[in-house]
């Protein structure tokens, strides 16, 4: 007595014996695994499968009173199917038949299934083909479709063939593997299920579902995927991936890698020949060699270019110098100089936030080469009490901290001391340098002028000093003054505060912007409009301007 093995997805091994106790039970396990011939039972009408040649035929009614035992090039036929083999039992009544040796189906020119064993049951016109299957599927361009397997069962009426212990189907583009699979030659529709593999020339894609067409070579992504080639990787969950030119379109947060560059969002159209990739939803282009991130609700990034543009409520996360700069801007692109430079440029209402210093202005640019932060058109810069505007202003950073900041063209730094009294510095250039995170000197280079208030033991202001020259150096100390030099000539007045009339207390273009700054990293977004009082030299600084959201 023979006996056989059969294994099962969620049914697990049943060791038999006998050809009616094995017929049985494989077409019970066979409905199990794939109830999809069932339901063609009652649309199907039932045809009879004809004996039309087999060089030897038998019967005994003793052994099996409905059992036929064909020998030597048998062929079957049943409606436009064919089967051929080398010697085949043959159950007349029930059009049902069990194959053996040199199995062969053939389905009009297009369909051809080979194999060592068949049982095939006319009634639900289902086939079932094991040991070394191969199924041959003609495509229109007379390409060939070919599909391995040890345990194939095709059911002729859905036009469907499926394998659940493990397959493979291989087109001219991919070969694809999983535990379970199944293809329909008619639709040109695969589905892989379980350890699923595609393999392409280019690139390598793992997933546990996907479906995959052989005639536009679409691959469907519908579970968690991974997309690995020498440009890069790919992590989706959702989406589609055209083998044939390596587009793609990935939904559900998915994220491309390449070199040190990572794209995430909500949805992503990629190209990975050309290397473009456009982002919607909550994107995320992430520069990890020169630890930058980019947000926004919109992003483009071009791999080799190194480009990357990010609009749409745009953020910027710079973190190279261990503090991090949060930058917000309408637009961020981010250019790449050579292997080692960028260029971040911000576009219109920007405004950013670290814990020494913060700002606003209306473009930016920073170069990571230098670790410069160029501010142009009305910036302001915060630092502790002091605040400094100009034309433009250049910020030299250093690991974790500010070295100097340059102020060109026209200059005016500010210290608060009270809601009355401020410190002013104005004139042509100024140079400011840092100790830690506070100013320690500031230089003034050109029509420089001052107003600094005198105290005594530091606790009454008693006294406004009032100076011009050519040159001015301050030294500060726990953010007070502790030398001033003025050269190489100065004219001065000292008037006690009691005697200062209002429009004295100020030097001319003097703005008190402390309503504009940021005050953390998530004030960044906060909309502020620049406020004066019509008179540019004699703006009202004691206004106590309320933020605008």
């Amino acid at each position: 007595m023979a006996y056989v093995r059969l294994s099962v997805p969620g049914l697990g091994k049943i060791v038999m014996g006998g050809t009616k106790a094995y017929l049985s039970a494989l077409l019970s396990l066979t409905l199990a695994v794939h109830v999809s011939a069932q339901q063609h039972v009652d649309t199907v009408p039932a045809t009879k499968v004809y004996l039309e040649h087999a060089d030897v035929q038998s019967f005994d009614k003793s052994v099996n009173a409905d059992r036929q035992v064909l020998t030597g090039n048998v062929r079957f036929r049943h409606d436009s199917s064919f089967m051929y083999c080398d010697s085949a039992y043959f159950f007349e009544q029930n059009s049902s038949l069990e194959a053996f040796g040199a199995v062969r189906m053939e389905q009009g020119d297009t369909l051809f299934v080979f194999g060592n064993y068949l049982f095939y049951d006319g009634v639900r016109q289902l086939a079932i083909i094991r040991e070394d299957v191969r199924m041959e599927s003609i495509q229109p361009d007379s390409s060939i479709v070919t599909l391995f397997t040890d345990s194939l069962n095709y059911d002729r009426a859905a036009n469907i063939g499926y394998y659940f212990e493990g397959g493979m189907i291989v087109d001219e583009e991919n070969e694809l593997t999983s535990i379970y699979g199944q293809y329909s030659p008619s639709t040109k529709q695969a589905v892989f299920q379980d350890s699923v593999c595609l393999t392409n020339p280019q690139f390598i894609l793992y997933s546990d579902t996907l479906h995959y067409n052989t005639d536009t070579k679409i691959a469907l992504i519908t579970g968690p995927s991974v997309i690995e080639s020498d440009s890069g990787t790919i992590h989706s969950s959702r989406g589609w991936y055209n083998t044939a030119d390596n587009t793609s379109l990935l939904l559900d947060r998915s994220n491309v890698y390449s070199g040190d560059r990572l794209l995430t969002g909500d949805s992503i159209v990629y190209d990975r020949v050309s290397g473009l990739g456009e982002a919607f939803g909550h994107v995320v282009m992430h520069d990890t060699l020169n630890k930058i991130i980019l947000e926004g609700q919109y992003g483009y990034s071009d791999e080799k270019s190194g480009y990357a543009f990010a609009t749409d409520s745009a953020r910027c996360l710079e973190y190279s110098q261990g503090d991090t700069l949060y930058v917000r801007a309408d637009t961020f692109e981010m250019v790449t100089v050579d292997s080692v430079r960028r260029e971040l440029k911000a576009y219109h209402r920007v405004r950013f936030y670290r814990t020494d210093i913060q700002g606003v202005c209306d473009s930016m640019l920073f170069d990571t080469k230098d670790s410069i932060l160029y501010m142009y058109t009305d910036p302001v810069l915060w630092n502790e009490q002091f605040q400094l505007y100009g034309d433009t202003i250049k910020t030299y950073l250093r690991d974790s901290t500010v070295d100097y900041v340059l102020v060109r063209q026209f200059s005016f730094a500010i210290q608060q001391l009270d809601t009355s009294a401020f410190n002013q510095l104005k004139g042509r250039d100024l140079y400011a340098t840092f100790e830690g995170k506070s100013v320690r000197t500031i230089y003034i280079d050109g029509s420089a002028e001052t107003i600094y208030y005198s105290a005594e033991k530091g606790s009454t202001i008693l006294e406004m000093n009032e100076t011009r020259s050519s040159y001015l150096r301050i030294w500060l100390r726990d953010n007070k003054m502790e030398k001033l030099l003025i050269w190489p000539e100065s004219q001065g007045r000292l008037t006690p505060v009691f005697l200062l009339k209002p429009e004295q207390r100020t030097l001319k273009d003097f703005y008190w912007y402390d309503y504009m700054r940021p005050l953390d990293k998530d004030d960044i977004y906060r909309v502020i409009e620049r406020k004066t009082d019509g008179n540019p030299g004699r703006n009202n600084k004691f206004r106590n301007f309320a933020p605008q959201t």
